[in-house]
């Protein structure tokens, strides 16, 4: 006799956040929670364990809430600050600087498509503390958007059966954002309780890169949900907006923090354990003048691929006051093109590091590797050789790159 499947036990704090008021404010609390999660991010990677406090202080910190507009309470930062933000705390723990990227963009999608009052309850719980993590993504369709998860009209509320997977921050969730086609083939974005009859959590993540993201499954069986938490999320494809670039941005920003966690380490360890090449002539690795013009290069294209992506941020800021046809392009071809630079500098600088720092840097007590798997993993969400594509069509023909969440 088969079992009830449950949810993977993780112990959910009660939120208790703090509210940051500005842009200045979410940077200087990035920068001092990226410390504190540095301090064991090797460790985490290699046992695939986050403490739950850890997450709590992560979330507690008000990082979470920085999205939410003005009128709602929140500090409504620019694009290029939020992508700042990530970016920060992705070269600390990238893990754990990818699981609120589709928490921001699950509020994103009940800023363009919540009524008032739906507004006000969700933001509400997000300047709380409240995770909202997503289950949108299924992984035996023919691609990204084949959708098999249904919803259907049950009395007064709705009723969802579905298997979602690569659920980004699920384990540590407290509500989950459900993505089902309705009777009419129309995508609905259904926010659920964790603990809700018929929602199981499984913790079955195991990729080699970013372990601890939790990206796992998520099953819906006979899952209720209220009306009024449910959002019309196909309109947000219907007409211009920025829902397809900013999921975009947020995440070339954890590919930009990548990059930088691994040109840290390998200053680092060329500094202090690397040694010359017998031909250099030098004492030390870090005088290597072949060494020194591969940092010099990596430093350069590290610092090109940040300012694509604050150039991105800014030309969604200019574009969010009235979106259009043409400013939603323009914004899309410029996250394309931070996008294709932070994915191949992440990989190219999580390669070097072990090129430059020799045999020794590939030891298991370093675990410099993590940097690799993650650039590895992480770059697979979207292909990067479409970016490419995207640019020199909008270049070469007027193009203007397709709406979805991978544009």
């Amino acid at each position: 006799m088969s079992q009830t499947p449950t949810s993977a036990p993780y112990p959910i704090g009660i939120p208790d956040a703090h509210i940051i008021r500005s842009d200045a404010e979410a940077i200087e609390v990035a920068h001092r929670v990226a410390a504190f999660l540095l301090e064991g991010d090797a460790e985490r990677d290699r046992t695939r364990k986050v403490p739950s406090e850890v997450v709590d202080v992560f979330s507690n910190s008000g990082l979470w809430g920085i999205t939410v507009p003005k009128v709602f309470g929140g500090a409504e930062v620019s694009y290029a600050t939020l992508a700042e933000v990530i970016a920060v705390i992705s070269a600390a723990d990238a893990s754990l600087g990818q699981i609120p990227q589709n928490h921001y963009c699950l509020l994103e999608d009940i800023r363009l498509q919540g009524s008032y009052e739906q507004k006000r309850f969700f933001f509400g719980l997000a300047l709380k503390g409240n995770r909202f993590a997503n289950a949108l993504s299924e992984t035996g369709g023919k691609n990204v958007q084949d959708i098999q998860t249904r919803i259907r009209r049950e009395g007064d509320g709705f009723v969802i059966d579905g298997r979602k997977g690569y659920c980004t921050g699920s384990l540590y969730a407290h509500w989950l954002g459900v993505l089902a086609l309705d009777e009419e083939d129309r995508a609905q974005l259904a926010f659920v309780p964790r603990g809700s009859e018929g929602l199981v959590i499984v913790d079955d993540w195991s990729s080699i890169g970013q372990r601890n993201t939790s990206s796992g499954t998520v099953l819906a069986e006979g899952l209720r949900v209220s009306a009024s938490h449910l959002f019309p999320t196909h309109r947000s494809y219907d007409s211009p907006t920025l829902a397809g670039p900013f999921a975009q941005i947020t995440t070339a920003a954890i590919d930009a923090g990548i990059a930088r966690a691994a040109l840290r380490d390998t200053i680092a360890f060329v500094r202090d354990h690397a040694r010359p090449w017998i031909d250099a002539g030098v004492a030390k690795a870090s005088e290597d003048p072949l060494t020194i013009i591969q940092v010099g290069n990596l430093g350069i294209r590290l610092e090109a691929a940040e300012a694509l992506l604050e150039r991105a941020g800014k030309v969604m800021d200019a574009a969010r006051p009235a979106t259009d046809e043409d400013n939603v392009a323009a914004a899309s071809v410029a996250v394309a093109k931070a996008k294709v630079l932070t994915t191949e500098v992440a990989i190219e600088a999580a390669n070097k590091l072990f090129e430059l720092g020799g045999t020794r840097s590939t030891l298991q007590r370093h675990n410099h590797d993590r940097h690799w798997r993650n650039a590895r993993v992480h770059t697979l969400h979207d292909p990067v050789r479409w970016k490419y594509h995207v640019v020199g069509n909008w270049l070469l023909n007027g193009i203007k790159p397709p709406r979805h969440d991978w544009s």
